[in-house]
């Protein structure tokens, strides 16, 4: 337990998860503006669970999906259906680095979730974090959101109002899982999250699917959100929620703005503010804190 050797695999199953969901806002972005949000996140979920299912029965792990599959498909509509639309919708008017950005409150609200529901109750300086990061998401918002509709009929406040749904999504889904999940294998919590997503979404789906038919570069997109972001990723961070507990698994979420926004820049050509990189700051403060990774001990921090 004391060896260094174990935070070896961790810390580069953390970077690599921040990597790879770093590159899902971009992803997401190619998709939507042909797709449509909806239909982005179905055909997401969808390709993750066909990239899946597959390893998981050529694992032997069918039969603990079947015993779990109420549950695993539960967290599924937390931890994809609703986040994954939320996010597609919100990238058809903000930029990737925005919604990273806003994507970094995940701990706050997981601290929040983890504080009434399972009494993991902050002391200090994590009740001082959880206003500290709520502060810098205020100051962001009020800064890039507006209610008024722009020439495509789309407004921002809309976009960050649907981002912070989500992350509160991925909070509630993180102590579902500790608590009714602990002790599954990342592999059917994974894949049975994902079948659960493309049955919530598969409606919704066929009814929005758009007239013109997408380029290759969207169903492209959309094919390394499923297999990538989503299936390859998904595996790694049930792993460490189940290894680490929820509130540290989520603290990933203060490196996946780093990653996107340098995507965003490289890629699509988006501007980063210096309002938006002090509020990220004081976001990623304030999760930090508010999280309990400043006084972790030995735990591993992300960095």
């Amino acid at each position: 337990m004391n060896s260094p050797h174990p935070a070896k695999p961790w810390f580069a199953e953390f970077v690599a998860l921040a990597a790879i969901w770093g590159s899902s806002f971009l992803f997401m972005r190619l998709g939507t503006v042909e797709f449509g949000p909806v239909a982005t996140a179905g055909l997401h979920v969808a390709i993750a669970a066909l990239f899946l299912l597959p390893v998981l029965l050529w694992r032997g792990l069918g039969p603990q999906l079947a015993r779990h599959w109420k549950k695993t498909f539960f967290v599924g509509i937390l931890n994809s259906a609703i986040p994954f639309a939320c996010f597609s919708y919100a990238l058809l008017s903000i930029s990737t680095g925005l919604s990273a950005i806003l994507n970094a409150t995940v701990p706050l609200f997981g601290a929040a979730v983890a504080w009434v529901w399972l009494k993991d109750r902050p002391h200090g300086l994590r009740i001082l974090g959880l206003i500290i990061g709520f502060a810098g998401v205020a100051m962001l918002a009020w800064d890039k959101a507006s209610f008024k509709p722009d020439a495509s009929g789309l407004a921002t406040g809309w976009a960050v109002l649907a981002v912070l749904l989500a992350c509160l999504c991925y909070g509630i889904a993180a102590s579902y899982t500790k608590r009714y999940l602990t002790g599954l294998p990342a592999l059917v919590t994974a894949t049975g999250s994902q079948l659960g997503a493309s049955l919530g979404l598969v409606l919704p789906t066929l009814w929005l699917w758009p007239l013109r038919l997408p380029s290759a570069t969207a169903w492209l997109a959309l094919l390394a959100l499923g297999v990538m972001c989503t299936g390859i990723a998904y595996i790694l961070y049930f792993r460490m929620i189940e290894n680490l507990g929820p509130a540290r698994a989520l603290t990933v979420t203060f490196v996946i703005p780093v990653f996107a926004v340098l995507y965003g820049v490289v890629l699509l050509g988006e501007t980063v503010s210096l309002w938006m990189v002090l509020c990220a700051i004081i976001i990623v403060a304030g999760t930090a804190l508010s999280a309990g990774v400043l006084r972790a001990g030995r735990t591993p921090k992300a960095k």
